[in-house]
């Protein structure tokens, strides 16, 4: 504290404040209190516990000098202040004491404790007792030891002046905000919005929406630790992934910002219930996943507060949906009747008689006050807005204005309360809102039920809609045979509007997603942020052979050829010297025989030459003079072939430890594990592990610690991981598949064994060979099939309780990292309807999309791609007669190579269009497999760039996948338009193998035509076959050629020309 300097000239304005309201206290009601005093007295002791609420002498002292003095007594005089504090405190408000113009700063140091004493506290305390009336804070009762000894003195004074309370006056001074002051409350609303809008709605949606395990308190720890958690070599900082995406916050001071108390987190599963007041904690029950949710919590920035309060409804009933508009057409009307000079009280009578206008029922339920002023001090009571409180309103005055109902029961007689608070600025002429977001009804109403019913009737008018042209169809349209209306035409119809709409959907959000992406790729990347995504390039590195001559093996001596493998170095002899070479600077060694010499050349790394693969080998200064080369000539042959042996197998070692140091680059050396104490850990008996451990195979044990879990084999082999580790949490049941199966995938890789893996697996098998199944005595009495029923309903029987006792497991994994990180980790299932098949490595797999990546965790090598790090998808070899694409994912971080997920079929390819589409991953097509290698590195050169001349709109885009739909749309329409001309042409192999490349898909179909050969009779078929004859026979007249020759020749031109003749 010995570095803290005073603001000097806020001290100056802050005293002339209190003492230009003091003299003028007669003409004003805010400083009554203060009229006839002769003093002002604030003590302050010992500092309060984080728990307690600031003390409002501790809030006056930081108003008025910008930081706490504990132990200090301020005595206002008309013409002086006088402040007693110890020595080091006095060195420190020093700087103060010429700083008021008019006012004199007289300061009494106290003695340390080894010094003698001195006459500081009664000289002090002689000024207080000459004095008749004093004001003071009677309420407040600080502690410590000054405060003992100042009590002990007046006690035993015969003198005693009156004490007033001043509180009221205190609060006068401190509410009306200057220009700075306001600048901290709107940094620190702003933080406040920031982390509701980008945090706390985010993460109790997707609570609510995966019905996640998560208790208040964990949710409200949650919160809490976005400003940073845990201490010293693991102290974490504060989370700019969600910090960066407020507006002006690039310079707020991290140390500066805390929160005003703890997150407020209440459901209709709290136990406190519904309480509206902001000393009530959040409780330790689950969070429900319906029903009414109150959020609320504040933020202070350089000691000025923020606060906000949201409501959230879960499937809302139409009274609690118009209750929650009133509230905010409430919020609207007070910030228009708040102004400069109302009083507390008119605005609480207002607020009242407009919910009596509107909705006379709930004033009874309407809280007892809406709000109160708010500041360094969280809650002002002399600034309550309630109907008993007189006091005016300022311009630039900062109020927390609170809006609810309290004690409403919904049908089923359950409570709950209704919640807004936002922190609002006074003005002359309105207020205004500091903080905001996340409370129109879209952004709080959750409407779960209601979809279900959609689906439903959705369901019913599918059903319905064949019938539909039958009364409203255009006659022209519909083919006849017979006066019957064809079933098949009328259903293919629906089929097709059905599937252009959701084609239309799909296409007009996939132009958005690609919008999006250019503009945040814009965005990310500065004109100077040059290639490789922000991580740095090579550095040069420095080998040292010998730290000195004295180090050369002896050998060197005879001048002569030496390789030292300890040293990693060549020693050659150049005019007379021994010279090392360290074999990271040789390139290669060879030789040649020439008559009766052998020579041996030895190439070296130089700039301007590939060195391996790359030209990218970095040197300290490129533009130095280099030797390309050196080489020796000896009529000893094996010596020199036994040298070059020696050289390249020492830089295949070399270059061998370089890779292995390059792949264990990103291994993490994990903390230790913090085994449970005082009670046995939960486990999952009979589990093996992948990768499997060195040594026999034989299953073990997966045991749930403080902070991670262990892996205990029947030897002595374990393996730890950390919960700070885990990325993904997995749960794969065992249906369809012959293991149920627990995965972790980890933000770093550790080593098992020998081996790095990035994946760790606990799989138990659910075949028949685990269980006893003697039933001799029962076979007596089953004949037939009868048997084998019942053996399958045991088989899935004993499955279900394996996926139930597994899947346990797996949560009870999740709610202790959840616990130990402070940040929700989310069990992901499989979803199996929606997988694919695919080739990602060397062999088919299939892939299966889970809420938050895809996966193949079946058998080894697993595929886990978290599916927010995809930039773009870029699906290949889509084109006519292919029965297979391909599908590649690049990622945000450009760095790393795309993903290649080879050989899915063509009749998956909707599905899988359909679900990209639905995870928002932005996608295009091509009829041809590109060469990423290239395109990446070009990207990476300058990302800016990259996006400046368009970005990913080279792969088509969204504007692709809809021409490739146009496209063939219209092809198909060529074909229909000559469907008289094929109808005797085109063969049915032709046509069966469209519909093998289309893969049988209901929204694609087949050709039109065949649609309308159906439809029409014999005598109609005939008349296209002959015309169509006639035509050939004239096409082959003008050709000169014969049917063998003309017949492919007129299939190819219909292809290739359909689209011109259109």
């Amino acid at each position: 504290m010995a570095d803290t300097q005073l603001n000097k000239s806020d001290f100056a304005a802050r005293v002339k404040r209190i003492y230009d309201s003091w003299a003028a206290a007669r003409d004003n009601e805010d400083f009554e209190s203060i009229i006839d005093v002769d003093a002002l007295l604030l003590i302050a002791g010992d500092p309060t516990s984080d728990d307690e609420p600031m003390r409002k002498g501790s809030c006056f002292q930081q108003w008025l000098l910008g930081y706490e003095f504990p132990s200090t007594i301020f005595l206002f005089q008309k013409i002086k202040i006088s402040i007693l504090c110890s020595a080091s405190k006095a060195k420190i408000l020093s700087q103060v004491e010429n700083a008021a113009k008019d006012v004199k700063v007289e300061i009494f140091a106290r003695p340390k404790g080894k010094d003698a004493t001195n006459d500081a506290l009664p000289n002090f305390f002689a000024l207080y007792a000459a004095t008749k009336r004093v004001g003071t804070l009677v309420k407040e009762t600080p502690t410590g030891k000054l405060v003992t000894e100042w009590q002990t003195l007046v006690d035993g004074s015969s003198t005693k002046p009156e004490l007033v309370d001043v509180g009221p006056a205190v609060s006068a001074f401190m509410s009306v905000k200057d220009e700075e002051e306001l600048k901290y409350t709107q940094t620190a609303a702003a933080l406040t919005s920031t982390l509701l809008k980008h945090h706390v709605a985010p993460k109790l949606e997707s609570i609510l929406d995966k019905e996640s395990q998560v208790t208040h308190d964990m949710l409200a720890a949650q919160i809490e630790t976005r400003l940073g958690s845990g201490e010293g070599s693991s102290a974490k900082g504060p989370d700019m992934k969600v910090w960066s995406k407020g507006r002006n916050l690039e310079k707020v001071d991290w140390a500066s910002v805390e929160f005003c108390y703890p997150p407020i987190i209440i459901s209709k599963t709290s136990k406190s219930g519904y309480d509206l007041r902001y000393t009530v904690e959040s409780s330790d029950d689950n969070i429900a996943h319906k029903g009414v949710f109150l959020v609320a919590f504040g933020l202070r920035y350089k000691s000025y507060s923020a606060n906000v309060g949201r409501t959230f409804i879960v499937d809302p009933n139409p009274e609690q949906e118009a209750q929650y508009n009133l509230l905010l057409a409430l919020q609207s009307e007070m910030l228009s009747f708040m102004k400069d000079a109302v009083s507390a009280r008119d605005a609480y009578q207002h607020a009242i008689g407009y919910v009596r206008n509107n909705m006379p029922d709930l004033e009874k339920s309407f809280v007892k006050n809406i709000g109160f002023a708010t500041g360094i001090e969280f809650r002002d009571a002399s600034y309550i807005i309630s109907p008993k409180n007189n006091r005016l309103l300022r311009s630039n005055m900062v109020l927390n204005l609170s809006l609810g109902f309290s004690g409403l029961t919904d049908s089923s007689n359950q409570k709950y309360a209704l919640n807004l608070v936002d922190t609002v600025k006074v003005e002359s002429g309105k207020s205004t809102l500091l903080t905001e977001g996340i409370k129109l009804p879209r952004e709080t109403l959750f409407f779960l039920t209601p979809d279900s019913e959609e689906e439903v009737k959705e369901k019913k008018s599918n059903r319905k809609a064949p019938t539909a042209p039958l009364r409203n169809g255009s006659p022209a349209k519909v083919k006849t045979v017979g006066g019957k209306v064809l079933r098949n035409q009328t259903r293919r119809a629906v089929q097709d509007e059905v599937h252009q709409t959701a084609l239309a959907k799909l296409i007009e959000h996939q132009r958005e997603l690609h919008e999006n992406l250019q503009t945040q790729g814009l965005a990310k990347y500065s004109q100077d942020g040059g290639g490789s995504s922000g991580k740095e390039g090579k550095g040069w590195k420095k080998f040292q052979s010998y730290k000195g001559e004295g180090a050369l093996p002896s050998e060197v001596e005879r001048l002569r050829i030496v390789v030292d493998r300890k040293a990693q170095t060549v020693v050659l002899p150049i005019h007379g010297f021994a010279v090392p070479f360290h074999i990271n600077t040789i390139k290669n060694a060879s030789k040649s025989d020439e008559g009766d010499f052998t020579y041996l050349r030895i190439n070296f790394q130089t700039p301007g030459q590939l060195a391996g693969k790359k030209e990218d080998t970095p040197f300290e200064d490129p533009d130095a003079t280099f030797i390309r080369s050196v080489s020796y000539r000896s009529p000893d042959g094996h010596r020199l072939d036994n040298i070059v042996k020696q050289i390249n197998d020492l830089k295949k070692e070399a270059n061998k430890r370089e890779q292995q140091k390059k792949e264990m680059a990103d291994v993490i050396e994990q903390g230790n594990l913090v085994e449970i104490k005082g009670r046995r850990p939960t486990k999952m008996s009979e589990a093996f592990i992948r990768p499997a451990l060195d040594g026999k195979r034989l299953p073990g044990e997966v045991e749930i610690h403080q902070n991670g879990i262990r892996y205990q084999s029947m030897g002595s082999q374990k393996v730890d991981v950390l919960f700070s580790n885990i990325k993904h949490l997995f749960f794969q049941p065992c249906d369809h598949e012959l293991l149920v199966i627990v995965h972790l995938h980890l933000k770093a890789p550790i080593m098992i064994g020998k081996k790095k893996a990035f994946d760790v697996q606990f799989f138990r098998e659910a075949t028949d060979v685990q269980f006893d199944e003697t039933g001799n005595r029962k076979r007596k009495h089953r004949y037939g099939d009868e048997d084998e029923i019942e053996m399958e309903q045991q088989e899935r029987k004993r499955r279900a309780a394996l996926n139930k006792e597994i899947k346990a497991f797996a949560e009870k994994i999740a709610e202790a990292a959840s616990t130990s990180n402070g940040d929700t980790l989310e069990l992901d299932i499989p979803f199996r309807e929606l997988s694919f098949e695919g080739v990602p490595f060397r062999t088919s797999a299939r892939l299966q999309p889970t809420t938050e990546c895809l996966v193949h965790l079946t058998d080894p090598p697993f595929l886990v791609v978290t599916l927010s790090e995809i930039e773009i998808a870029s699906l290949e070899r889509v084109q006519y007669g292919l029965k297979q694409f391909d599908l590649v994912f690049i990622f945000k971080d450009f760095t790393k190579p795309p993903l290649h997920i080879n050989s899915i079929q063509s009749s998956q390819m909707d599905d899988v269009k359909n679900w990209l589409d639905s995870v928002d991953i932005p996608m295009s097509e091509g009829p041809v497999n590109l060469n990423w290698g290239p395109i990446m590195k070009h990207i990476n050169e300058s990302p800016f760039e990259f996006f400046q001349q368009g970005g990913w709109s080279f792969l088509g885009g969204a504007g692709g996948v809809e021409s490739d739909h146009s496209e063939d749309s219209g092809s198909e329409s060529v074909f229909e338009a000559d469907s008289e001309e094929l109808a005797a042409s085109s063969s049915g192999d032709d046509e069966s193998d469209y519909d093998d490349s289309d893969g049988g898909s209901d929204e694609s179909g087949s050709f039109e035509e065949d649609e309308s050969d159906e439809g029409d009779d014999w005598d109609e078929l005939e008349r296209k076959a002959a015309k169509s004859d006639q035509k050939r026979q004239e096409k082959k007249a003008a050709a000169g050629s014969d049917d063998s020759d003309d017949e492919p020749k007129k299939k190819k031109s219909n292809k290739v020309n359909g689209k011109a003749k259109r």
